[in-house]
């Protein structure tokens, strides 16, 4: 991967020494099974701000069958998906925003410049602009496929009331 200004330098990462794989990645971020979207970190930089993962692309992906038949193209909003999970786990492992959870707050300035299929890795890249402790995230992000720029854009990312939505369930379950 040739440096075309992406936000890491791409020979700082290190696919044979992730420096976190799916396990340590769960300890920060809640999706599990079909929309866990990073297989592994590569780097991160609490000084820049930055952080690199990868997404290995199969076709037992959940979107290959039906997005498109006999031409699976891994859809925007997944691109998207991993480009926050990134986003939120270097938020939460570094207790940057205060919350139990990390969710979408919204999206800016998003392009997508090349398809990303099955047999594709996917190498997100996350730079983290702003940090409001209790009330939004705001990072730019970027995602390669080889030499390829295929996605960008600003992502935000806000607090997620986790226990407010756990008491509103549990009494909604408690009143059925």
């Amino acid at each position: 991967m040739a440096n075309r200004n992406f936000l890491v330098d791409p020979s700082l990462l290190d696919f044979d020494r992730p420096i976190a794989g799916i396990e340590e990645i769960r300890r920060y971020n809640p999706q599990r099974f079909e929309m866990e979207q990073l297989t592994a970190i590569l780097y991160e930089d609490l000084t820049e701000n930055v952080c690199a993962a990868y997404k290995d692309l199969t076709r037992n992906e959940f979107w290959v069958r039906g997005h498109m038949p006999r031409m699976p193209l891994m859809p925007g909003v997944i691109m998207l998906e991993a480009a926050a999970q990134l986003a939120s786990y270097f938020t939460q492992k570094h207790d940057l925003l205060g919350a139990a959870m990390v969710g979408f707050g919204g999206v800016d300035e998003v392009r997508f410049r090349d398809p990303v299929i099955p047999g594709d890795r996917l190498v997100l890249m996350t730079r983290l602009e702003k940090a409001r402790r209790g009330r939004m995230i705001v990072a730019r992000f970027q995602g390669a496929v080889g030499d390829s720029l295929v996605v960008e854009g600003v992502l935000k990312g806000i607090p997620i009331p986790v226990d407010a939505i756990n008491a509103a369930m549990a009494a909604e379950a408690d009143a059925n």
